[in-house]
């Protein structure tokens, strides 16, 4: 069997030089060069439009006009949208001399994604900071300009990444510019310039540059018309017609497609090829692009020398140093007009060909697509690959690979269980479509109980991820039933998952998942193995809370969150630790709060767990807030907003809605309010209803608009299923109505405030009980009330809730006419509060100061540092909390270069020189620096 080889002197295929019109894109180009070449700069661009309108031209336009920059490109392939990182790795290889420079977490999670280490799969957001920083290392010496080409073919990992630095770039002079068929799915949002057809004008000098003889103007008209001025096509489609055909007008492309005329236009060209050229170019058709890979396939097929010539003289591919197609419609055109047969063979020729040592999976691949049927041997192998692509590219990676296993497993129980493996990979990867059809697969096939209660936890889990609430909780709880006999420990887990699920769903929650029938069913749980551990006492605690009243619930939830995380992995950790975050909260416990709030974060951010961020953000934000500390929650939420932005999380602003009605500012909260009670119906995240309206009321209590507060404490409190949610509302509609006269409304609240308060026994909640007590007694009682409002608040950190009470009991004490106490306890009210900027009590405690003859000086705020915009506020604000550039980097999701950049700028716009000044000039802050 003889190589394939390039004859000399065989023509081969090549780009156009120049362009025939284009010249406002073109603009668009050279404006996008001169950007990047400017320092700091950065510029991202989808380029896009039809098949064959000249995008491909305006990149190789755009490679050809950037003096002074450094170029790299990457193309999707459609074969290869399965392969994890392909079209990230074609990007990055010419760089990888450069991972040293990258902090050792987002250079380890790049390398195995390379598979260039064994490790565990790296977070594609990691992995996105590590391109970050290597693109912007790369432009340190010369602006950098990275072209990716057929951007809707290009894998999902792939894909991800490089949009996530697309919409990161900053000042590093890097250009990421994509060509794609629209600018839609991960492209979406992006700046985009659309490419039409060419004028008719242009078309015309487009298409006379390839007539061979006379033409009917009338004809050539007609082609311009039909082919809408696409460049492509007015190339290929007449080089398929004789010039009798085109003299005349016969032959002419009836009412296709336009992708599906040009395709057509080089199927004709493959038509004429001898077996042995279509089934060269058919090999070629592998887009690793090798020709020492196509050489050895080509052998295999018996391939001669002189197949390459008669390839080539039809246009369609150059073989060079490496193989090109033309087009990749004319890529699509050969694979696509082959026959299946023929396909099988070129595919199993590669697999034969591909190294099973240095490339396994892409082996597996091509012995998949060759299989005529099920193959239990390659089944088998493309399910180690899964393993591999896990590793490297997460669980959308590892489901490709198992979804094709299981359809090529023959044995129906094998089959079912790849299946099941292949729905839990696309669930983790938030393909959830996806995930139906594999789920209806495995249960297709024989499955053992515990396989079938995996199945209900999916499919479980699937409805969480889609809805937040619906029939989460019921699946949850019937394949906790299902794993009773089967494993007790992780029926008990399952359960904890079915009463979370239940709490987040609240009054949401479809049939048969209400908290109660939840708890209910929780309690039946069997007994842990070992000795409880602190899941297990949530678990007991949590149920016997929601069925048995608060108070039974109690004694045994302390001594969960005693021992939660002792013999736990990160993992697990993580797994309940919104559960254990809001039990604390439940539970009055601002001291436990604050300890296990302040874990979830370092988690979070230690172990690169972005879809836990969100709520970890959250739940540190609303601890901070109440202490009073206003500066650092907002640094909290502008934070969690740039992680929404970056990971596209559904998780509502409940950190920045509590912020705006703490500063009393209606408008934002309102917007903020309505939107999200909006979204969580719609998703059936009960609990949003809860904490949206307990936020409205405080923002109406804080403004003094108590009817308004009054509606939305009774919304908050609607659902008495779980009273333990209610805490916070409570409190708020017992001031409301107290304030609005409406004794009766504020009596039933504070009733129910107090079974919460009372079997609490902390100074946070009963100094809640004592405040809200007050409001409803007269004469000494009150007065003592009060106080001891004051003196219990003083022993927690709720520096907020201890300046209320100062509020409340100035405002009595100046109804009672004690008017010398009323403006101590008022002055200190409003002290605290206005320093702390909770401007909306703040005013309350303003205006009555100036009922009774007292002054209340507003604080000087801090103008140079209101100068900063948005981003370096916050890049300010962490700096001057300690960390380095490149932590501030990662935390924000943008490179050390940018960080820097904005750094440079702060400084005079403070008056400073260094960082180590930050903290005289910005308001301080409690927030956690760096994870410890």
């Amino acid at each position: 069997m003889r190589p394939v080889r390039v004859p000399e002197g065989v023509p081969v295929w090549r780009p156009a030089a120049g362009l025939t019109g284009r010249r406002t894109e073109c603009g668009v180009l050279d404006r996008l060069v001169e950007a990047v070449r400017h320092p700091g700069e950065s510029r991202a661009l989808v380029v896009h439009g039809d098949a064959g309108v000249g995008k491909t031209a305006l990149l190789e336009y755009l490679a050809g006009h950037a003096p002074g920059c450094r170029l790299a490109r990457a193309a999707g392939v459609q074969s290869e949208m399965e392969l994890a990182f392909a079209g990230l790795h074609q990007l990055c290889a010419p760089m990888l001399d450069r991972l040293d420079s990258l902090p050792v977490p987002q250079r380890d999670a790049l390398r195995t994604a390379f598979g260039m280490l064994v490790g565990p799969a790296p977070d594609p957001f990691v992995i996105g900071l590590a391109v970050l920083g290597l693109l912007s290392h790369v432009a340190e010496e010369r602006p950098l300009l990275c072209l990716v080409d057929d951007a809707q073919w290009l894998d999902h990992a792939s894909a991800q990444v490089l949009t996530f630095v697309a919409r990161r770039l900053g000042a590093e002079s890097v250009g990421l510019v994509f060509g794609a068929r629209a600018p839609s799915g991960n492209l979406a949002g992006l700046p985009e310039m659309a490419v039409r057809g060419l004028p008719e004008a242009d078309a015309r000098v487009l298409l006379d540059s390839v007539l061979t003889g006379p033409i009917d103007l009338r004809v050539r008209d007609q082609i311009v018309v039909e082919t809408r001025g696409n460049p492509l096509a007015l190339l290929e489609i007449p080089r398929g017609l004789t010039v009798a055909e085109l003299a005349g007008g016969f032959g002419l492309p009836g009412a296709l497609p336009l992708a599906g005329s040009i395709e057509e236009s080089f199927r004709r060209r493959i038509d004429p090829l001898h077996h042995e050229s279509r089934q060269l170019l058919l090999v070629a058709a592998d887009p690793t692009g090798d020709p020492a890979l196509l050489c050895r396939a080509g052998g295999l097929l018996g391939i001669g020398a002189d197949a390459t010539a008669a390839a080539a003289d039809a246009g369609l591919a150059e073989f060079g140093i490496r193989v090109r197609f033309r087009h990749p419609l004319a890529r699509s055109a050969v694979y696509r007009s082959a026959p299946t047969r023929n396909r099988q063979q070129a595919h199993q020729a590669l697999a034969d060909v591909t190294d099973q040592r240095l490339d396994p999976d892409r082996r597996a691949w091509h012995r998949a697509q060759a299989a005529p049927g099920p193959d239990d041997e390659v089944a088998a192998e493309l399910e180690r690959s899964a393993g591999r692509a896990r590793a490297r590219g997460g669980p959308a990676a590892a489901a490709a690979f198992l979804k094709q296993a299981a359809t090529l497993t023959f044995d129906p129980e094998q089959r079912a269980g790849r299946a099941l493996s292949a729905a839990q990979a696309t669930i983790q990867a938030g393909l959830f479509d996806v995930a139906h059809e594999l789920l209806d697969m495995a249960e297709s096939g024989p499955l053992s109980d515990l396989q079938q209660a995996t199945v209900d936890v999916t499919r479980a889990q699937l409805a969480f991820n889609t809805s937040r609430g619906g029939d989460a909780p019921a699946l949850l709880v019937n394949a906790a039933r299902r794993l009773e006999p089967i494993d007790a420990d992780l029926s008990r887990a399952t359960y904890l998952d079915a009463v979370s699920a239940a709490i987040f769903a609240a009054g949401l929650a479809g049939p048969g998942g209400d908290v109660v029938e939840v708890a209910r069913a929780a309690a039946s749980a069997p007994p842990p193995r070992h000795a409880p551990r602190g899941a297990d006492l949530l678990l007991d605690g949590t149920a016997a809370g929601l069925r048995a009243g608060y108070a039974a619930g109690v004694p045994v939830l302390r001594r969960g969150l005693a021992a939660f995380g002792a013999d736990m992995s990160a993992d697990e950790e993580l797994r309940w630790m919104w559960l254990a975050c809001i039990t604390a909260l439940r539970l009055w416990d601002d001291d436990r709060w604050e300890q296990l709030s302040a874990r979830y974060l370092q988690l979070a951010r230690t172990t690169g767990a972005l879809s836990e961020l969100p709520l970890a953000l959250t739940a540190r934000a609303h601890i901070v807030l109440f202490t009073g500390d206003l500066s650092a929650a907002e640094s909290l939420t502008d934070e969690l907003q740039v992680v929404v932005e970056a990971t596209g999380s559904g998780l509502a602003p409940y950190g920045e809605i509590f912020l705006a009605a703490l500063r009393g500012d209606g408008r934002r909260a309102h917007t903020l309010i309505d939107a999200t009670l909006a979204d969580v119906t719609l998703r059936g995240e009960g609990v949003g209803i809860t904490l949206a309206e307990s936020a409205n009321a405080l923002l109406g209590n804080g403004l003094g608009h108590y009817d308004e507060a009054v509606a939305a404490g009774q919304r908050a409190t609607a659902h008495d299923e779980d009273p333990a949610s209610h805490c916070w509302a409570l409190v708020e509609l017992v001031e409301a109505a107290a304030r609005s006269g409406m004794t009766e409304t504020a009596a039933g609240a504070y009733r129910r405030l107090t079974e919460l308060t009372g079997a609490s026994g902390t100074e946070w909640a009963l100094g809640a009980e004592a405040r809200s007590h007050a409001l409803l007694r007269e004469g000494d009682e009150a007065e003592r009330l009060y106080r001891e409002a004051l003196a219990r608040f003083s022993k927690t950190r709720l520096r907020v809730d201890l300046a209320r009470a100062h509020l409340l009991y100035g405002e009595w004490l100046r109804r009672e006419r004690r008017r010398g106490d009323a403006r101590e306890q008022l002055r200190t009210a409003y002290d605290m509060l206005e320093s702390m900027g909770v401007a909306g009590f703040a005013e309350r405690a303003r205006h009555e100061l100036r009922a009774i003859g007292g002054t209340a000086r507003r604080r000087g705020s801090a103008v140079r540092h209101e100068e900063l915009t948005a981003q370096e506020t916050q890049i300010a604000r962490l700096a001057r909390d300690g960390l380095s550039n490149p932590e501030i980097g990662a935390r924000l999701f943008i490179s050390a270069h940018t960080v820097q950049y904005h750094l440079r700028k702060v400084f005079p716009k403070l008056g400073i020189t260094s960082r180590s000044q930050l903290d005289r000039v910005l308001p301080a802050s409690t927030s956690p620096g760096k994870p410890g």
